[in-house]
């Protein structure tokens, strides 16, 4: 991520000759407004993406982590206190879990309707929105052409398509922001970059750490104290959530994720402090999955981001997820890469800027770009929209709606994973098999049939013995049918 000193953050951006011959006919009102196939793109993927999203959840392969805990999270806002997630344990406050004040804004929708589904049709739109203004951004400097491939390349990335594939996560709120923050700082607009880049630090506490560094390029570009006042604003504002807020709810008065950079991969272990400063060195690019990551990050940009001082506003997500313990984090799966994909296309965006590349050339760049999108997508879950599995209709889950409509509402159930988010809408639920769950629960309620590759918390093994154990201790079977058993306390 180094930069040249002709590519030195206090160069201003300048359109390319590209950019100048097809914006040259605009008047200025026109660059302010947004084009109908603009609007078109950012539908179409927020269609993608909601179709998906809905999908997945109606076929039961959602789960508990974490669409069920948010859900209960946006439930507690919609009646009126404080977050609480009987998934994360008995009523536990979720603001000591991870500071995401942010997901109050869903409550009134969630009032509206209260269901899991209005969680992803929000993350669906906030995602989709963020196509917005980097698709300007690149208009305004490189043309329509080059706008349309960089906001579909951008919109079916691997990280959108990721993030989209695993439920609903707090950092969805993270991806407009970002992204009108970044396409603010590389059009030189710096109170417009500062304005977007705050309002961070309610998504969740590491991204205070984010807006510091765009507060860095704030100040370098010239406005000093409003850089400086963004980046302390950043720093202060993780050091805060980190320090007070996050242990002051937490049951065990500290932050609750210290142990992924203090411990071993996969938890194994306490480590020393050699330990830990392989992690925040050579162990920021081993194993090879952690290259393949940053691999995957650059290729959709022929590695032309890596030429933006831009993507310098990626490190400190890719410092945290690196040093973690936790391999889930270093890998291109799960939600994880969402935050980044507005940093590299922003990044990429402005190195095409730089370069003031000639018609040929920029075109080169497009359609590399979306070669190497296209030849990407298909391993990743909005492919899925194009397979015949997905839109089958297992008879299962009709079997189990109805045995769950026999589960009243307000209830105490522990349940299998991907049941559980069927079930957090209208009664207390937690999540069978997991060691923090309530205890004693009303009703139990466990797919039997789940595949291995699927199973967690337990095993086939695991689940058969502790279903045994219930009845023993005074459960009986309310039903039993495909597979699915419903247990409900005798009485």
């Amino acid at each position: 991520m180094q930069a040249s000193p002709a590519d030195s953050a206090t160069l201003p951006p300048q359109q390319s000759q590209l950019g100048e011959q097809t914006r040259a006919g605009d008047s200025p009102r026109s660059h302010s407004r947004i084009p109908w196939w603009i609007w078109a793109l950012a539908g179409a993927l927020f269609f993608a993406y909601m179709t998906l999203s809905l999908r997945l959840h109606q076929r039961m392969l959602s789960n508990a982590f974490d669409l069920g805990i948010f859900e209960q999270v946006i439930r507690s806002y919609a009646e009126g206190h404080l977050p609480v997630s009987e998934v994360k344990g008995p009523d536990f406050p979720v603001l000591g879990d991870h500071f995401h004040p942010v997901l109050a804004l869903v409550a009134p929708l969630y009032r509206l309707w209260p269901s899991p589904m209005v969680l992803l049709v929000v993350q669906a739109a906030l995602i989709a929105a963020s196509v917005l203004p980097l698709a300007l951004w690149a208009r305004r400097t490189l043309g329509a052409a080059a706008a349309g491939i960089i906001g579909t390349c951008y919109g079916l990335s691997w990280g959108i398509a990721s993030a989209v594939g695993v439920d609903f996560h707090e950092v969805a709120f993270a991806v407009p922001l970002l992204a009108c923050s970044l396409a603010a700082l590389g059009s030189d607009r710096l109170r417009a970059a500062a304005f977007w880049a705050l309002p961070l630090l309610l998504v969740k506490e590491d991204l205070g750490l984010t807006v510091a560094v765009i507060g860095l390029f704030i100040a370098r570009r010239g406005d000093r104290r409003l850089g400086i006042g963004t980046a302390a604003a950043g720093l202060c504002g993780t050091a805060l959530a980190m320090l007070v807020i996050l242990p002051a709810f937490n049951p065990q008065g500290s932050y609750a994720y210290t142990h992924w950079l203090t411990t071993g991969p996969e938890g194994g272990g306490e480590s020393g402090l050699s330990d830990l400063l392989y992690k925040v060195t050579i162990g920021l690019i081993t194993p090879e999955a952690k290259v393949t990551t940053l691999l995957f990050l650059l290729a959709p940009t022929l590695f032309l981001a890596l030429r933006s001082p831009l993507l310098w506003v990626a490190l400190p997500t890719l410092v945290w997820r690196f040093a973690s313990g936790l391999s889930t984090h270093w890998g291109t799966s799960y939600h994880y890469s969402l935050v980044l994909m507005p940093i590299v296309f922003a990044a990429f965006i402005d190195a095409l800027v730089r370069r003031q590349p000639s018609g040929v050339s920029l075109r080169r760049y497009l359609v590399g770009s979306a070669a190497i999108t296209a030849l990407i997508l298909p391993q990743y879950p909005l492919w899925q929209l194009v397979r015949p599995e997905t839109w089958r209709t297992d008879p299962r889950i009709a079997v189990a709606h109805g045995l769950m409509d026999r589960i009243p509402d307000g209830a105490t159930v522990q349940a299998s994973n991907q049941l559980v988010p069927q079930l957090t809408g209208r009664t207390s639920a937690s999540l069978y098999g997991w060691a923090d769950s309530r205890p004693d629960p009303e009703w139990i309620m466990v797919d039997t049939l789940v595949p291995q590759h699927r199973r967690w918390p337990q095993s086939f093994g695991e689940e058969k013995i502790s279903l045994d154990r219930a009845l023993a201790e005074g459960y009986r079977t309310a039903a039993e049918q495909d597979g699915f058993v419903l247990l409900t306390r005798a009485g």
